[in-house]
Formats: structure tokens, C-alpha cells, sequence
């Protein structure tokens, strides 16, 4: 008779370690599709204003065309991007730190995503020819 006990506490035991794992399983589920949910909101930043300041031509600002300062999603500002005329056109540069001890340069900010550099560089890019035009 002890055995039977056992044996039914054995198997309520494994029935409701069986059933947890399906509840955790169902929550890990759900919480990962809010995560996907949240991510599928932010998947690109939009930039929401932007600023050009262009310069005037002359001998010593070299392949430096402007400064730009935008606004993503009405909540952070990026300042300090430059306009900059390379070898293919021009280009938005990003902000560098002025207290990096090396030899190359250290971007203080630059975006991760092809689709969010170019957002950004088209949208800047706009701007700085209707400020020149």
C-alpha cells in the first residue's frame, strides 16, 4: 500500500513538473514575442529634424562641406555630424571623440544598420543641397 502512495505521489509529481514546463515554455513564448514586438516598433529610427549649417568654400576646410545636427524620433539629438565631399560624392560623417589616445579616430556615435545609415545620410544629405541650391 505504501508503494501505491508512492507510486501515485511519483506520478502526481511528474504530471505537474510536465505541466510547468509547458506553462514556462507558453511564457517564454509569449514574452519572446513582445520582445519581437517592441523590436519590430523600433526597427528603424526615424529621423524627425534635421539641421545643415553649410560653409562657404575656401582653401582651409578641405573636404569638410557643412555641419548637421539631427533629431531622432522627436526624443535624442545627434550633433556634430559633418558633411564631408570623398572620393564618391558626398557623405555624412559621424561625431568623433576628442580625447581618444590613438592612432585612428573613435566614432563617439555611428549607427549599427545599413537602413538606418542611410536613412540618415539621405536625409541630411537632402537638407544640405536645398540649404546650398
Amino acid at each position: 500500500m505504501a508503494e501505491k502512495n508512492n507510486a501515485e505521489k511519483a506520478t502526481a509529481v511528474q504530471a505537474s513538473v510536465e505541466t510547468s514546463g509547458a506553462e514556462s515554455k507558453g511564457a517564454e513564448s509569449k514574452n519572446a514575442q513582445s520582445k519581437d514586438k517592441a523590436l519590430s516598433s523600433f526597427d528603424c529610427l526615424a529621423v524627425t529634424q534635421v539641421q545643415v549649417f553649410p560653409f562657404k568654400e575656401g582653401p582651409s576646410l578641405g573636404h569638410m562641406k557643412g555641419l548637421a545636427q539631427i533629431v531622432l524620433n522627436d526624443q535624442m539629438v545627434i550633433r556634430g555630424l559633418r558633411v564631408m565631399d570623398g572620393v564618391n560624392g558626398l557623405f555624412v560623417s559621424y561625431p568623433l571623440d576628442p580625447f581618444y589616445k590613438g592612432e585612428d579616430f573613435k566614432s563617439i556615435c555611428n549607427p549599427i544598420t545599413r537602413q538606418l545609415r542611410e536613412h540618415i545620410e539621405n536625409c541630411v544629405l537632402e537638407k544640405y543641397q536645398a540649404a546650398v541650391a
